[in-house]
């Protein structure tokens, strides 16, 4: 890139009015419109550059947007949004003495972001960042909309309005963004695709004129409507052209009596077209919020919506973006067909109920199969996580974990609500998935049928219950009776009862759980410490006892759990495939026996090794003296420190033992830990599976099952969020906001 100097100026041609055309080979090209030149160079600010335009074309500077394109590159177009942005412009010129400068507003970015044109994107950011639409010039003249054709048609007499807060044309803010539409009815002969594309240009023409309107006929053949106000003539009649599917202006009375856009209009906002007007916003910004979708329909069209219509509309335009919520269960069939095809080995089944409503959909694929069976510890995590999807369900979830401590999403299932029935399902198709002899260490909750199912269907299986479960009940339980600092040291006690190794340190953490109440304590050994403590467990946990051991897995369900079923689906399985892929690469690129995480315990353990003595016993055991006497047995892999066991990686007092003798501690860690272990796991990809969001072509064979949406639907509105005291918070000591000591808070603060 070449330096250009301040003194040498650039000249930028800049362009309004015309419009963008794409060519055969995708490029762009600018057509019509008036252009200016105006020199700058690196020292111009964006401001000063901006208003120059701005004086030039007769625009608002607030609402300008100015584009161009890279040297050699006519398919995206880059945004100038600050000072560095327009200096890289000047940069990228080279040896140029030119560069051609698109000048549109917001208000064209609006309505044109439904093009099929390339994406433009900022000078600042990555290839993957760039996704924002083209936009138009400002002046150019908008079509009507056609989005409207799939939203049901409402009697516009009938309707509840939203009620203007402006009184018509003579408050500029308010009708900045309605004045576009003051031609989109144009009078007698005028022509439209359908009723709908008719409809929808009147709803607009209505809202830049400042009138409100009412149906006298309104049928799939014609259409009648007049002014509502008393007496006013304006009206309009539409009909079929002869011969042809067109819909035509017919008569036109174009007068108001009634003062037109003088007076306090009833706007009419119904959810179709506020839908259609915040769609594209709504894409970029996909957590708009329902008040703020409200306040900018108030500011650029003066109509006041109230918290549930702007929801409403929200919810339609999500629709538009991403498909019907309900379409996509009728999809399922199809879905699951495509999953097995494209993903040969996969398991997708799916159940419903008596009336074909939707019950529950499982998928496990079979890279995730093959890497649990080969390279995976037998150790799963069972966890649930809420959809707040428009019919709302639940997402059981089946995590292992790499030779590296991370997340394997071995399958997962989406199910109507979480029932005893559900989980014994889901538990059911999962052991006909994975399909092992190995005896599994299953981490899950206690409660909701797991207990029973678990044992029933995985009949050698291991159950730890989960700690952080177990802790939220004891608090649970607890609150009321105890302060937060009683609660605060017994649940911490309780946490250091779960990770003690031995008996005599299980007991000392428990003991001390009972000299703050004896009902606690009662609690902690009906518990069934079996299940969930290290000093008694018989399974191989690894040290992790918690089941939202995936909660990586669980921020991908968030980010994706409101789309339709079928494409929440497919972004996990995206998510899931990125990983694998990301981890193919990395795991390539180690140089190590054991994994990066295992690597680095192996040494910190060798570096306490030491400072060990090792005394020889018989056969294969030897003591080991340090701040405490070890017994080791190599032959058997155990210490009597427990720490080689719980982790499967040799503690120091083994390390230590194993310098003495002359062996290597690599080969007694476990096999799970290896790297070659860990390119097994990851050894086979997820494939994509196309064409998700679009329905099926007609002849497909795809109604071997009809599935309809399940009954439950969210209910409107903002959810209505329980608030449920936080174990972490718990573990925490409390902190005074005031003073800022520990043990109190504000309310008995002795500074008070």
């Amino acid at each position: 890139m070449l330096n250009v100097m301040a003194t040498r100026k650039v000249i930028a041609i800049c362009q309004s009015g015309g419009e963008f055309v794409t060519d055969k080979d995708g490029s762009l090209s600018y057509s019509g419109g008036d252009a200016y030149a105006i020199d700058i160079d690196q020292q111009t600010s964006l401001s000063d550059f901006k208003s120059e335009i701005a004086e030039m074309f007769n625009c608002n500077v607030s609402t300008m947007i100015i584009k161009y394109f890279l040297p050699g590159n006519k398919k995206t177009l880059i945004t100038v949004s600050k000072d560095k942005d327009l200096q890289r412009m000047v940069n990228f010129l080279g040896d140029a003495n030119t560069v051609d400068v698109f000048v549109m507003s917001e208000e064209g970015a609006a309505r044109n972001n439904n093009s099929n044109m390339p994406g433009s994107r900022s000078s600042r950011t990555t290839v993957s960042e760039a996704a924002v639409p083209v936009v138009a010039p400002m002046n150019v003249i908008v079509d009507a909309v056609q989005c409207m054709d799939q939203v049901e048609v409402v009697d516009v007499a009938n309707e509840v309005p939203a009620r203007s807060i402006c009184s018509g044309g003579n408050d500029d803010n308010h009708r900045k963004a309605a004045q576009q539409w003051e031609n989109t009815i144009t009078g007698v002969d005028q022509r439209f695709n359908s009723f709908s594309e008719f409809r929808e240009a009147l709803h607009k023409y209505s809202i830049a004129h400042g009138f409100a309107y009412k149906y006298k006929k309104n049928d799939s053949h014609r259409v009648t409507v007049k002014c509502k106000s008393q007496g006013c003539p304006w009206r309009v009649y539409a009909s079929k052209l002869s011969t042809t599917q067109l819909i035509c202006i017919k008569k036109m009375h174009c007068n108001h009596t009634c003062e037109g856009s003088v007076v306090k209009a009833g706007y009419r906002a119904t959810r179709g077209w506020v839908g259609s007007i915040i769609k594209e916003k709504l894409k970029d910004s996909p957590n708009y919020k329902p008040k703020d979708i409200a306040d900018d329909i108030k500011r650029e069209y003066g109509i006041q919506l109230n918290y549930s219509q702007a929801w409403r509309a929200k919810e339609i335009a999500r629709e538009q973006l991403q498909g019907s919520y309900k379409e996509a269960y009728t999809q399922l069939p199809l879905f699951c067909e495509k999953i097995k095809e494209t993903n040969p080995g996969s398991f997708a089944t799916f159940t419903t109920k008596e009336d074909s409503s939707f019950h529950r959909l499982f998928v496990a694929f079979h890279a995730s199969i093959s890497g649990f069976q080969l390279g995976c510890r037998p150790l799963i995590f069972l966890d649930r996580t809420p959809l707040n999807s428009k019919y709302q369900g639940e997402l059981l979830a089946a995590i292992s974990v790499d030779g590296n401590d991370g997340i394997f999403p071995v399958a997962f299932a989406v199910v109507d609500t979480e029932t005893e029935d559900n989980w014994h399902w889901f538990l059911q198709e999962l052991k006909l998935a994975t399909s092992t002899s190995e005896q599994i260490t299953f981490v899950a909750d206690f409660q909701n049928g797991l207990k029973k199912s678990l044992s029933d269907v995985f009949e050698k299986c291991y159950h730890s219950y989960c700690l952080r479960h177990l802790a939220e009940k004891l608090n649970k339980d607890l609150k009321g009776q105890f302060s937060h600092e009683a609660r605060r040291f017994m649940v911490n006690d309780f946490y250091a009862a779960a990770y003690a190794p031995k008996l005599e340190t299980f007991e000392r953490s428990i003991e001390n759980i009972k000299g703050i109440s004896p009902e606690a304590y009662d609690w902690v050994i009906q518990s069934e410490p079996e299940h969930w403590a290290n000093a008694f467990f018989n399974g191989a946990r690894y040290n992790l006892l918690s089941s939202n051991f995936g909660q990586q897995f669980y921020s991908w369900v968030s980010e994706a759990h409101e789309l339709p079923i079928t494409q929440m689906i497919d972004a996990l399985r995206g998510k899931m495939m990125e990983t694998i892929y990301t981890r193919q690469v990395e795991s390539n690129q180690w140089m190590t026996k054991l994994t990066p995480s295992k690597e680095e315990l192996l040494q910190k353990e060798r570096l306490v090794a030491h400072s060990l003595q090792v005394l020889f016993s018989q056969g294969s055991t030897f003591e080991v003296r340090g701040e405490s006497v070890d017994i080791v047995d190599i032959d058997n892999w155990d210490c009597s420190c427990k720490g080689w066991q719980l982790t499967g990686v040799p503690c120091c007092h083994a390390i230590a033992v194993f310098e003495c003798v002359g062996r290597s501690p690599y080969d007694y860690c476990s096999r799970y830990f290896t790297v070659e272990n860990y390119r097994l796991t990851y050894a086979e990809s997820i494939h994509p599976v196309p064409n998700v969001d679009k329905p099926p072509v007609q002849g497909e064979s795809t109604a071997l099952v009809m599935v309809i949406p399940p009954p439950t639907k969210r209910p409107p509105g903002r959810p209505k969020m329980k608030q449920v005291e936080s174990i972490d918070i718990i573990k925490r000591q409390l902190q005074c906001s005031k003073c800022k000591g520990l043990g109190h808070n504000r309310k008995t603060c002795k500074l008070s």
